[in-house]
């Protein structure tokens, strides 16, 4: 399973890059807004610490628009994915940026069917968001389990992209249903190596260190 970091923030990412568990990155308007800076600017540095797919989304809603944009964007680097959200307009973009050979990566997908029809207009990633569907009482993983059941069925290319990961337990169970990819916060990222074990586990051995006569 390959693990993206969700967030446009540098410090964050060269954070997770330096625990060596990053392959790739995916933004949204909503973190590159918080960042302040321009969008090619921060996109840029990204793709300058992570040699992998790099998510930049598109802001236009036509199908022709996003393909004009979905064209600017991948020229920016040969790492940028271009992110189109679901809906019969992305799906025509998607159809025309994938016959362009630029990998697409569909956001906002909250049920199995629109999987599909992402992975049959030829999307290279489907970002189904499980923390946002949990918080209208709805099952997240649930979906994630249907989109992984139903494009092994048919043997579809496109990978499962887990986004809107809110623990490790999303993560978790993501990774055993064989999703292909996760996207996930850095405080998220962090948790994954915590355990209150390991931390008395090294309490106590630092303990008996002390304890061991030192040579003189």
């Amino acid at each position: 399973m390959r693990f993206f970091i969700d967030s446009a923030d540098v410090k964050e990412i060269r954070a997770a890059n330096d625990m060596g568990c990053v392959d790739g990155v995916t933004t949204n308007p909503s973190l590159l807004a918080k960042t302040g800076r321009p969008m090619k600017e921060a996109i840029l540095e990204i793709c300058s610490i992570v040699d992998g797919p790099i998510s930049a989304e598109c802001v236009t809603l036509t199908a022709d628009e996003m393909i004009a944009e979905g064209q600017g964007l991948a020229a920016w680097h040969k790492n940028i994915v271009v992110k189109i959200p679901m809906g019969v307009e992305g799906m025509k973009a998607v159809k025309a940026l994938t016959a362009k050979g630029i990998k697409t990566n569909v956001t906002l997908c909250f049920s199995p069917n629109q999987a599909l029809l992402a992975a049959k207009a030829g999307a290279t990633y489907i970002s189904p968001f499980v923390g946002r569907l949990d918080d209208i009482g709805q099952d997240g993983l649930k979906m994630v389990r249907e989109i992984c059941q139903i494009y092994k069925n048919y043997g579809y290319a496109t990978q499962v992209l887990v986004a809107s990961v809110r623990n490790p337990i999303h993560l978790l169970e993501s990774a055993l249903m064989g999703a292909h990819v996760a996207t996930l916060p850095l405080s998220v990222i962090q948790q994954l190596a915590q355990h209150p074990l390991t931390d008395s586990g090294i309490k106590k051995f630092l303990a008996d260190w002390e304890k061991v006569p030192k040579a003189k």
